[in-house]
């Protein structure tokens, strides 16, 4: 019989072992990839658990957007004032804080509908607890992911992340929406809180030690003044946060208030407009899996061409088209909105100064969400006034439109992929990326 010392030296040298990773993605980046799938697998059913809560507490669908809009309005006051603090502070440690936030809001809420019977405004506070908590967590989580990725394969790293939280969140609706026909939404909302837990935990792990110490700023309000300079002073940045503004707030109107509708109305129910709900999902991961391999040299011109595909959606509701159809054009807004998503991140990764890009990201953050509830707000009046087919269209135009204008920005065409610079050195915060190519040189994003 052969001993395994004699095996191994009749078969030659060993070859060197693959890593189990790649190069691109380090310690930090795989624990905040973790702790992301952690988050959405929980959260994602949490929404639906929460929604479910007010419903069997005697609640009507007026309450249930209450205790939807407390949780947005907070989140939009604190965003700016929580990119400040997280380019102030060590980032994992505000999010590490955020994460306990969401994690005792969460955990209360479990209790109170386990144990009793919660009140509204009890669902309302803790609902506002975690918004303010997600305020926190955002910006200092998008600082600290572009932190931890460098060098060529930024791209691929965001896509996989970006995959990875995207699978996470349609598994983590699927699963949450049979646990809760099955145990009910309070424990669904506990498994949310123990996701919180776990993935601040991880979070907890971080290694900043390659991020150089911050300099002591001249207050909350400077640094504010600060993070604006440095998003205004830049046409790429805020004209496309300008356009995605008014981008989201009518796709989301069209798709959360007139999407049901039609479903009922010409589809026969929810359930074809919950199937094309998944295939956008499911685009999602694809234009991930996309962006794995494709790195567009031309990173905000490719990026907004996928835009134009937003306006497909609102204008199959208006037609309608039959589920069939919906399914296909919701699979490939999906697709391409990833494919604008990735090229976003690696642009700021690339172009934003590591110290301001929490306020940055929070300045973008801020202009994605901010006109979502009034845009859902006006989405009745406007099928009242225009009828349902013309507002739907309306929202279709809206995203052509301004898609359009912002190609019409020099920076935007023009803003090209750098090759990546030696480790070790510093980003340059004033450099353009914008190639000096035949059409000039020109100073440079869900």
């Amino acid at each position: 019989m052969t001993s395994p010392s004699d095996a191994d030296a009749d078969a030659g040298p060993r070859r060197p072992r693959r890593p189990h990773r790649p190069a691109w993605a380090g310690r930090n980046y795989t624990l905040l990839t973790a702790a992301a799938i952690a988050t959405n697998l929980g959260s994602q059913g949490a929404l639906i658990a929460s929604a479910f809560a007010v419903l069997d507490s005697g609640g009507d669908a007026g309450d249930v957007g209450l205790v939807a809009a407390a949780r947005t309005v907070p989140l939009v006051l604190f965003l700016l004032v929580g990119g400040a603090l997280a380019d102030r502070l060590p980032r994992h440690r505000v999010m590490v804080a955020a994460n306990a936030v969401n994690c005792v809001s969460q955990a209360t809420f479990a209790a109170l509908v386990l144990t009793g019977d919660p009140r509204l405004w009890q669902m309302m506070v803790l609902a506002a607890l975690g918004g303010t908590g997600h305020a926190f967590f955002s910006p200092a989580s998008e600082g600290m992911l572009m932190a931890s990725v460098s060098g060529e394969q930024a791209g691929r790293a965001f896509a996989l992340y970006r995959m990875s939280m995207h699978g996470a969140g349609i598994g983590g609706a699927a699963l949450g929406g049979a646990l809760i026909a099955v145990i009910g939404p309070g424990w669904v909302l506990a498994v949310d809180a123990a996701a919180f837990l776990v993935a601040g935990a991880l979070r907890a792990f971080l290694d900043v030690s390659h991020i150089p110490p911050r300099a002591p700023g001249a207050g909350m309000v400077s640094d504010l003044r600060d993070g604006w300079r440095e998003f205004i002073g830049r046409p790429w940045l805020w004209s496309i946060v300008v356009q995605f503004a008014v981008v989201n707030a009518v796709v989301v109107a069209a798709e959360a208030v007139y999407g049901p509708l039609v479903a009922r109305d010409e589809l026969g129910g929810a359930g074809p407009w919950g199937l094309a709900l998944a295939a956008f999902g499911a685009g999602t991961v694809g234009g991930a899996l996309v962006m794995m391999r494709w790195k567009p040299r031309r990173l905000l011109l490719a990026g907004t061409l996928c835009v134009f595909p937003l306006a497909l959606p609102p204008a199959g509701l208006a037609v309608p088209l039959p589920a069939a159809g919906l399914v296909v054009v919701m699979f490939l807004t999906g697709l391409s909105i990833e494919v604008f998503g990735v090229s976003w991140m690696t642009a700021l990764h690339q172009e934003i100064p590591e110290e301001k890009l929490s306020r940055v990201s929070a300045y973008d953050m801020l202009g994605s969400i901010g006109m979502i509830p009034v845009a859902t707000a006006l989405a009745g009046p406007a099928e009242s006034a225009f009828g349902r087919a013309y507002a739907l269209w309306g929202c279709s135009a809206l995203v052509v439109l301004l898609t359009a204008a912002v190609l019409t920005v020099p920076d935007v065409r023009r803003l090209t992929r750098r090759a990546a610079a030696p480790a070790g050195t510093p980003k340059a915060p004033e450099t353009s990326a914008v190639s000096a190519d035949t059409e000039g040189a020109v100073g440079r994003a869900g």
